[in-house]
């Protein structure tokens, strides 16, 4: 059996916040670089917090539950607090959008001890208030197994890579635990949310999100969970609005 040391909550980034390794990476620095990527964008979460998410509708953002509670006192951010920046770059976006509803997965609890249990449910939408309708920024389509040894990919923004997102494809899943996918994919503080892609066919499609880093074996490891039923339970909930009238109150996003 896997022995995961989780290390979570390293989502939303801070200033003083650890550096990560960068290692295997490619900065998309350039539109040539960038092609194809734009649909992956930074969160801005209030006025110091960031994490990754990415276009899976042309008005819904995928990204992990955490991104959106306030650390300091456990409160669920608001909606109006958000901003979406696709295919962020040195200081420009592809589109900006403003999140309308949040809706989490019901089985999330941020308050949960962590492990596997804190990591399987770590799933977010993010409804905006107008669709995308930018040629350039597509929405990804989404599978929903992998299998050890399953090639993937990452594109996220991070604590040093903060202004460009960075691409990394060589990386696997190393195996499966409690629902939980475990992958040698490269992460850092910021990259919370960020897209875990297949290529399967040439064509990237989204098979989990980064929720966490750790280490199996003394190796760092990105941590991230099976989409099976989770993204048809959250767009239900997108549809009936509930997670809106539930957001209309809570705390605003505080700089620890």
């Amino acid at each position: 059996m896997m022995r995961i040391v989780f290390s979570l909550l390293f989502g939303l980034l801070f200033a003083g916040a650890a550096i990560a390794q960068t290692t295997n990476l490619q900065r998309l620095d350039t539109a040539e670089d960038s092609r194809g990527w734009e649909g992956v964008g930074r969160l801005e979460i209030g006025t110091d917090g960031f994490c990754t998410g990415a276009l899976i509708a042309a008005d819904l953002v995928l990204t992990a539950a955490h991104c959106v509670f306030d650390k300091t006192n456990g409160a669920r951010i608001l909606a109006e607090d958000i901003e979406f920046r696709a295919g962020w770059r040195n200081g420009r976006a592809a589109a900006y959008r403003n999140v309308r509803q949040i809706v989490v997965h019901p089985d999330y609890r941020y308050r949960s001890k962590g492990g596997a249990e804190r990591v399987v449910n770590d799933l977010a939408l993010l409804k905006l208030h107008h669709p995308i309708r930018n040629t350039t920024v597509k929405p990804y389509q989404m599978v929903e197994h992998l299998g050890r040894g399953s090639r993937v990919g990452v594109v996220s923004y991070a604590l040093e890579r903060s202004e460009a997102p960075s691409l990394q494809e060589m990386c696997e899943v190393k195996g499966q635990q409690s629902g939980v996918y475990v992958t040698s994919c490269d992460v850092g503080f910021g990259s919370s949310g960020a897209p875990i892609f297949v290529f399967d066919g040439g064509t990237p499609r989204i098979a989990s999100v980064v929720s966490a880093k750790g280490h199996m074996n003394a190796e760092p490891v990105a941590l991230g969970m099976s989409l099976e039923g989770a993204i048809q339970l959250l767009r239900a909930e997108v549809r009936t609005d509930t997670s809106a009238r539930r957001n209309s109150t809570g705390a605003k996003f505080i700089k620890p």
